[in-house]
């Protein structure tokens, strides 16, 4: 109900604004034309009726972007709460079970290891909340640091195989002929280790979260040129619709395609991938052939510049 009743407000005030614009549009033209011969008087009412019709576009520009931008904001505050509280009842649930009455050995550990999931499902959103905060002040990497993107990855792609109990052959990485004849060294970015971890993780979280019917996901690193690093991260999931394409990377954005927005999530972790992709003069862009064929996500990060060889004459 709240969704129709903010679509009715942004049609009627786009509605107002328009109609609002014509009449001044209608009077301004009027007064021109009975006063044509006047030139001074004529030259003041243009500039006027000009300043009123540009005045009034841009409120309704800013109404429209603001009853938008509140119902992500509200969008965002109903996702956080859903992913904070399903894992807290379900803590509270074991708990409270375990608390009443007695438990076999085996179900009391496993009660155990199902609260550590639940505990780091809190842990991660709560990150994803601190560090969307952080990506938008837009400040230059804390520490710029050679890193070996490469290995970067590899971890990554280990770490998210265990949080998700992925199979090796639902992630299969490859590199390039250009990384393997340069002994890896080919992958060298300059940057903040934590902030690019985060944001290939984020990448392949998106890629597995995006994928219901089964992940196979593909994962290649590439150094097309002697300044660009490019990562790949394609799936098979539910794709995303052409328009759809850039407004993913905003903060709170959700899809609004149906089969989509059922997917859960806070609407952060493309927008933290793309302020890291930024601060380190690098960026990132997702092209897909629409509703379910899949996405890929490219990230692009400038290179460090290898050492050039010597030759002694």
């Amino acid at each position: 109900m709240r969704i129709i009743s903010r679509q009715k407000a942004i049609y009627f005030f786009l509605t107002l604004g328009v109609l609002l614009a014509a009449v001044a549009f209608a009077v301004g033209s009027g007064w021109i034309i009975l006063n044509w011969r006047e030139g001074i008087k004529v030259f003041l009412g243009i500039i006027f009726f000009g300043a009123i019709v540009a005045g009034l576009v841009l409120n309704t520009i800013f109404l429209v972007r603001e009853i938008r931008r509140n119902e992500q904001h509200d969008s965002f505050i109903n996702a956080v709460t859903h992913e904070l509280k399903t894992p807290i009842a379900s803590i509270r649930l074991y708990l409270q079970t375990l608390q009443r009455r007695e438990v076999a050995e085996a179900q009391r550990r496993q009660f155990y290891e199902l609260m550590l999931l639940d505990t780091e499902r809190l842990l991660h959103t709560v990150e994803q909340v601190l560090k969307a905060g952080e990506a938008a002040q837009k400040k230059s990497p804390s520490q710029r640091l050679p890193v070996d993107f490469n290995a970067l990855v590899r971890e990554c792609l280990e770490l998210a195989r265990n949080r998700h109990h992925l199979q090796a052959a639902d992630l299969d990485y490859q590199e390039s002929s250009a990384l393997s004849t340069q002994n890896g060294n080919g992958a060298q970015v300059l940057g903040d280790p934590e902030e690019l971890r985060t944001a290939v993780s984020n990448l392949l979280d998106n890629a597995v979260k995006y994928s219901p019917d089964g992940v196979h996901i593909e994962v290649e690193l590439d150094a097309p040129d002697e300044k660009r690093v490019v990562l790949r991260v394609r799936d098979r999931g539910v794709g995303v619709p052409e328009d759809e394409l850039k407004r993913i990377f905003k903060r709170f954005y959700r899809v609004t395609e149906r089969s989509l927005a059922q997917v859960k999530g806070t609407g952060l972790g493309l927008f933290i991938v793309r302020s890291i992709a930024r601060k380190h003069g690098g960026r990132v862009f997702a092209q897909s052939e629409g509703a379910g064929k899949g996405t890929t996500v490219t990230l692009e990060l400038p290179r460090k510049e290898l050492p050039r060889k010597v030759t002694v004459a």
